[in-house]
């Protein structure tokens, strides 16, 4: 099963608002998921994210591929950076 973090597009026509979900990939974008996981509202004046950076960072972790978008959201976040350090003290104490 191929997991994605991708936007799930939600509003009203010509207010596009959107949750940051776990979905598999087989789905629809607007179909089931698995998880959702913020969302991100690209009308206000700057555009308003919120995402859990606990369950970001443990889907990330578990294989999830972020779509390009939520790729650049992440990385604005900083989520993909902790998650980067995580990785690279815990291989400095492995001693790799």
């Amino acid at each position: 099963m191929a997991v994605k973090m991708r936007l799930k597009r939600m509003g009203a026509k010509r207010r596009p608002f959107y949750r940051i979900v776990v979905a598999d990939s087989r789905f629809p974008r607007d179909g089931r998921f698995i998880e959702e996981i913020g969302y991100y509202n690209p009308i206000e004046v700057p555009a308003v994210v919120k995402v859990d950076k606990e369950l970001a960072k443990k889907w990330l972790k578990n294989g999830a591929t972020p779509t390009d978008t939520v790729r650049d959201i992440l990385s604005k976040e900083g989520i993909l950076k902790e998650l980067h350090e995580e990785k690279s003290k815990k291989d400095v104490k492995v001693g790799k």
